[in-house]
């Protein structure tokens, strides 16, 4: 895992990791609002979408519905409660990978990504929640151009929505082969460095924190003078070590 402020003030961002019975849960959150709201809201989602897990943990499109659920009911009420922190949002995304099945589901709300490289590659990348997606989309604007564009910093969904609530969940199990690897980040961590090179660094490195330093010394010597707080899991398959007779078993890094 990896976190750190850039050049703001506080870090609104959150994390979180864990495992239950052969299934590792990853979860992050990127707050906004003003006055402290976003690291507010961040954390408490965070938190509330871990407790929702440890209370009825699974590896199932209901149980990331249920946690995102739960999550962004938890901050709607935090917004009644306290007048200052009513326009708190925050994005989130989280990943259930079971390692005895080889199964992976995962959902998200906003901006913040999943990737899954293979062989290479991007196999799994999320659609952001955004006006710049949908322009791409759409075909006014070029995928490439979404990390420049004016409007990129504009979400469509965020978990505080207390009307429409309509998070992406891929529920159906993704086949997890050994050798792949995921990453969950917020945009101060993927606008700086893009899909390529994230794969370049996964290639040259052999653990997850390794490849995290890379993707950190990446941003670093781009980091413009507004640099955003910048927030990652990455999480490396690999065949565990078992005797020739047995199916191989991911483990995770």
């Amino acid at each position: 895992m990896l976190s750190r402020t850039g050049a703001r003030e506080r870090n609104e961002d959150a994390l979180g990791v864990w495992s239950h019975d052969g299934v590792c849960y990853c979860v992050l959150a990127d707050g906004a609002g003003g006055l402290g709201g976003g690291d507010r809201a961040s954390k408490l989602a965070v938190g509330r979408m871990l407790a929702s897990l440890q209370a009825r943990p699974g590896c199932s499109g209901d149980t990331i519905s249920e946690s995102l659920h739960a999550a962004n009911v938890a901050v709607v009420e935090a917004q009644r409660e306290d007048a200052r922190f009513a326009s708190m949002r925050a994005t989130a995304v989280l990943l259930a990978l079971d390692t005895v099945g080889r199964r992976a589901v995962w959902g998200h709300l906003g901006d913040s990504r999943l990737y899954c490289f293979r062989d290479g590659g991007v196999v799994v990348q999320t659609v952001d929640h955004s006006v710049v997606q949908e322009m791409v989309l759409a075909g006014y604007l070029r995928a490439d151009q979404m990390r420049t564009a004016p409007e990129r910093s504009q979400l469509l969904g965020a978990l505080g929505d207390s009307g429409e609530f309509s998070p992406q969940v891929q529920g159906e199990g993704f086949t997890v082969q050994p050798g792949d690897a995921f990453l969950l980040c917020t945009d101060g961590c993927w606008e700086p460095v893009d899909e390529a090179q994230m794969a370049a660094d996964l290639a040259q490195t052999e653990t997850a924190a390794d490849w995290l330093r890379c993707l950190q010394q990446r941003i670093v010597a781009r980091a413009s003078p507004r640099q955003d707080n910048y927030s990652a899991i990455a999480v490396r398959c690999a065949a565990a070590a078992r005797p020739a007779a047995d199916p191989p078993t991911l483990v995770t890094d």
